[in-house]
């Protein structure tokens, strides 16, 4: 199977315009958040953040196949003693682009190291909204189910009779109640709650994520073949767990540095199909 990953320098509200209609299988990034990183992408205000967005999530949906999930990382600020909210105005707003915003996970932050503030506590969490473009997606639960844990041995071995046959799942859809289910599975499906480390090491970059971070959620809504856009490549992480895993990928960055550093990374596994000066250049995979 021919791999690519395509990396393009620029501004992504022009460079997804080259991007073809319903090409795109998994779109996954964590773009700037509200009055942070102003010293790479300049910052952007929190009252000015949706209209600044808007625009980017527009070729987003264009982009976008009918079956493809976009999972947005972005996070609240603090300001003047109470929570932004432009987190929240931007879903409504990208509810009337034509979004649907079909599910909410929370990565939470195991290695969250500990802070003080007058009136609240360090997050150790980040959202990671899902929006789709119809309620049929392709969704592939059994890739990232999890052991059953030691719970099941506690919970499970006296099992009551109201137990043994209450609520069963009238949709079709899970075990419902009924924990008679679970005895004996060695695997389970997992809550929308992800739990992992942040990236100690930050990749020559001030924001990465972790590997595992993409990695899930590309397990889960992609295949092999498949193609992952990260609109705001960054360090690159998204390209190369999606490439590890035998995905397509296409990566876009307005910052020269995080450009050309990701460019050579993947020039050197051999797996690229890349953007510069205007002109494309490629190369097979092995």
């Amino acid at each position: 199977m021919k791999i690519t990953s395509q990396v393009i320098l620029g501004d992504s509200q022009e460079k997804l315009k080259d991007l073809k209609e319903n090409s795109i299988d998994l779109i996954f990034t964590s773009p700037p958040y509200a009055d942070r990183r102003n010293h790479t992408y300049g910052g952007i205000n929190p009252d000015k953040y949706v209209d600044w967005f808007l625009p980017i999530t527009e070729e987003l949906l264009r982009v976008l196949k009918p079956t493809g999930t976009f999972i947005l990382n972005i996070k609240e600020k603090a300001e003047n003693g109470e929570r932004h909210t432009y987190v929240l105005e931007l879903i409504l707003e990208m509810r009337k682009q034509g979004w649907l915003w079909t599910e909410e996970f929370i990565w939470h932050k195991k290695n969250s190291y500990p802070g003080k503030w007058p009136n609240r506590f360090r997050d150790a969490w980040e959202r990671l909204l899902q929006f789709n473009k119809d309620k049929k997606f392709n969704m592939y639960q059994e890739e990232v189910m999890v052991p059953v844990g030691d719970w099941a041995k506690a919970r499970l071995k006296n099992l009551s009779e109201t137990d043994k046959a209450r609520d069963n799942s009238k949709v079709g859809s899970g075990f419902g109640k009924k924990i008679a289910n679970w005895i004996e599975r060695e695997k389970v499906y997992p809550t929308n709650v992800v739990h992992l480390a942040t990236e100690c090491n930050n990749k020559n970059h001030s924001a990465a994520f972790p590997d595992e971070l993409p990695e899930w959620f590309i397990k889960l809504f992609t295949r092999e073949g498949d193609t992952v856009l990260d609109p705001f490549m960054g360090s690159g992480t998204t390209l190369f767990v999606a490439e590890k895993l035998k995905r397509n990928s296409v990566g876009i960055d307005i910052i020269s540095e995080y450009y050309e550093m990701v460019l050579k990374k993947i020039n050197s596994t051999n797996y690229y199909l890349f953007e510069k000066k205007g002109k494309y250049a490629s190369s097979k995979a092995k």
